[in-house]
Parts: C-alpha cells; structure tokens; sequence
C-alpha cells in the first residue's frame, strides 16, 4: 500500500495545469484591454435633494 502514496493522479495534475494556462491567458487579455480602455474611476453619483410634495 506504501506505493498507492507515490501515486499521480494525472488527470487532476492535467486540471490544474490547464486551469493555470487559462488564468495565464486571462491575465493577458486583461491587461491588454486595460492599456487599450483604461478604466477612470468610479465617479460618486452625487446625493440628490429630497423632492418636495
């Protein structure tokens, strides 16, 4: 049984490779979209006064 410790399971290690090659590629994209339109920031909505009835 000491042998069923050293074992892979391939398919996870597979998962975790291909989930950190798409964070990669997120991570790519992301930062091209934010050179190409860069985000302002957030603008506060201003505080409108209560209208009279």
């Amino acid at each position: 049984m000491s042998q069923d410790d050293k074992l892979i399971d391939l398919n996870a290690e597979r998962a975790k490779r291909v989930h950190d090659l798409n964070d990669k590629r997120l991570n790519e994209v992301r930062q091209a979209f934010e050179q190409a339109m860069p985000l302002g920031k957030a603008k506060k909505k201003p505080k409108n006064k209560p209208k009279k009835r």
